[in-house]
């Protein structure tokens, strides 16, 4: 399946596309990783935001960014 940047997603859709659970998929919207919108009682996800997440670019962020806070864990039990 191929994900299209101006379609609009359920969570029923985009766990088939990341092929992730329901909950991994409701703990990613309630954390904020995945921007959705609440219609109703459902979320409603953009095609470009699953681009987003899925791309290189967020994934070495959110590495350096994990990097940086472990370092400064070990740093602070170091001292």
């Amino acid at each position: 399946m191929e994900i299209k940047s101006n379609e609009v997603y359920t969570t029923q859709e985009v766990q088939k596309l990341l092929k992730v659970s329901p909950s991994t998929t409701m703990r990613l919207i309630k954390k904020g990783i995945i921007r959705a919108a609440k219609v109703g009682k459902q979320y409603r996800i953009m095609g470009k935001e699953l681009l987003r997440v899925v791309s290189p670019v967020l994934e070495d962020t959110v590495g350096k960014a994990y990097n940086k806070a472990r370092r400064w864990v070990h740093d602070g039990v170091d001292e």
